[in-house]
């Protein structure tokens, strides 16, 4: 019976072209957007309702309790949404003392969830339906049950162990003792419950009434710093996205905390060379971006934080000089030995919608490790997030964890303009796979011309914390060779789920063109 959910052969999806469209990691998902394009909805009341079901159907990358970023583009220009927390007023070095690195679940993982005070604030600035409606489809999956997708059983399956020695996690998503198989319904009218309040009082309730109660009791009995003033004090931030040149079009990323900004300066090394004289996936094309990712993550994990933290502004490190003399440092013939120091874990849903009138969406969300921290807040089925498991404990770095800051974060919508309207809305989620699968998209599409589909289909390569460079099946033996001949240490064999899951909508001259990754449950549909 287990051969009957395996999949051996390489899969070829064909891209989905229509006035409206939705893409999401997952099908139920994909249809609760579209649903609301039908009822006359725009992109951004689609995308709502398919994070929200998402929250729901793939609970192994994200939850209710998790934080969100967003891209929108209104027709005219684009708006930027920081939804991630900060952390507990409370926290402070103290707290950490004698650990090496931050814990990867329990409270002390815990940031202030941002997700549903993200929806909220995409709602009441762009969206045209009820607030509550959106809401309808997750809160029939999770009352009535949905069955479980092939590869978020699989993701669910693999977290078993992990959660374990959580007791609430384990009566409240392992039911039976075990994750649920492909095909088998899973019910969470606990998950019901809370959507309904949520929906009903704006997210109000998660904040600042009986859910928030909820959490901040939870923390309490359990030996967590959050309280309601925590909640309280939440507030979601409209920001200005980051951007960049490259090949005639300019590359979005929201700014600090999050890590955008790598596949920001990648590319900005990357401008320095003509990967066009290379063919698309040969040794010498692969070398160029992974040694210009290299740069960017050694980079960033030095500087990037808390934008109100950072001791220089992050603009600066996407100055020309600086660009142009970090590429002229890398070596054509070797790899160099560089770590990465990138953080380790993952799991993260991305969605994008578009709709006839012109709007776009590029949204993601997550709790960071699977089903996150481990803490699951009695009778209410919300997972929270591990965030916090972002920062550093090294004195003096600017990442450092500390009472109110936000961590550093993972998560990372993308969008592309040309001319200074909108082109593509597009992510590729996976803990740090993120900006390496942005720049691999980048060179795909506006190098060698791809079809957004074809480049979501391409195999991937991926920078390992040290070093190592794991190479997709498809590749060419003489790509793989080539590396190995430039010093890099290659590994094969490794699990589809590293090289992450892409979902993308790129404007056609009428319409849109959907694509959605192979190696995700996901679905592009539209009409």
């Amino acid at each position: 019976m287990d051969s009957f959910w395996k999949f051996p052969y390489p899969s070829q999806r064909m891209p989905v072209l229509a006035r409206n469209a939705v893409a999401t990691s997952q099908p139920l998902a994909t249809q609760a957007g579209v649903r609301m394009l039908l009822k006359g909805g725009n992109a951004v009341d689609a995308a709502l309702a398919a994070a929200i079901t998402l929250t729901v159907v793939e609970p192994t990358g994200n939850g209710i309790g998790s934080d969100a970023f967003a891209i929108v583009w209104d027709g005219n220009r684009l708006h930027g949404l920081n939804g991630s927390g900060r952390a507990p007023r409370a926290w402070s070095a103290e707290r950490f003392a004698g650990l090496a690195e931050m814990p990867r679940t329990g409270w002390d993982t815990v940031t202030v969830p941002g997700a549903v005070d993200a929806w909220s604030c995409l709602s009441a600035r762009f969206g045209k339906m009820p607030f509550a409606e959106l809401f309808e489809p997750a809160i029939a999956y999770a009352a009535d049950g949905f069955p479980v997708s092939p590869i978020t059983a699989s993701r669910w399956q693999a977290a078993e162990a992990l959660y374990a020695d959580f007791p609430e996690i384990t009566r409240t998503f392992f039911p039976a003792g075990r994750a649920p198989r492909p095909g088998e319904i899973f019910r969470c009218p606990e998950q019901a419950e809370s959507l309904s309040a949520i929906a009903a009082s704006h997210g109000e309730a998660f904040y600042r009434g009986e859910l928030a109660r909820r959490i901040a009791d939870c923390a309490a009995a359990e030996g967590g710093a959050m309280r309601l003033d925590d909640l309280d004090a939440h507030r979601s931030d409209w920001v200005e996205p980051l951007s960049i040149a490259y090949r005639g079009v300019r590359l979005h990323e929201i700014p600090p905390n999050g890590q955008g900004i790598a596949a920001l300066i990648a590319l900005g090394l990357l401008r320095h060379f003509d990967l066009s004289r290379c063919a698309p996936d040969s040794a010498e094309s692969l070398h160029l971006q992974i040694e210009a990712m290299k740069i960017a993550f050694d980079e960033v994990f030095r500087r990037v934080a808390d934008i109100d933290h950072m001791p220089a502004a992050p603009v600066e490190l996407l100055d020309d000089d600086r660009l142009a003399a970090r590429a002229a440092a890398i070596d054509l013939a070797t790899a160099a030995r560089r770590r990465t120091n990138v953080p380790a874990g993952g799991g993260t849903v991305y969605l994008t919608a578009a709709d006839a009138s012109g709007f776009m969406v590029s949204l993601i969300q997550s709790n960071y490790l699977g089903f996150g921290s481990g803490v699951v807040v009695p009778g209410t089925g919300i997972a929270l997030q591990n965030r916090g498991c972002g920062f550093v404990l090294a004195p003096g770095h600017p990442n450092r964890a500390a009472g109110g800051k936000r961590p550093f974060h993972t998560i990372i919508p993308g969008f592309v303009t040309r001319d200074g309207r909108a082109l593509m809305s597009f992510g590729v989620m996976g803990a740090h796979m993120q900006p390496q699968g942005h720049v691999q998209m980048m060179v795909r599409l506006f190098d060698y011309g791809q079809n957004p589909q074809a480049a979501c289909d391409a195999p991937r390569w991926h920078v390992a914390p040290d070093g190592v460079v794991a190479l997709e099946p498809g590749l060419p033996p003489a790509t793989v060779a080539g590396l190995e001949k430039r010093g890099h240490r290659v590994v094969l064999g490794e699990p589809a789920s590293l090289f992450g899951g892409g979902q993308l909508i790129s404007r056609l001259p009428e319409g849109y063109l959907a694509a959605s990754d192979p190696r995700k449950d996901g679905q592009a549909a539209g009409f």
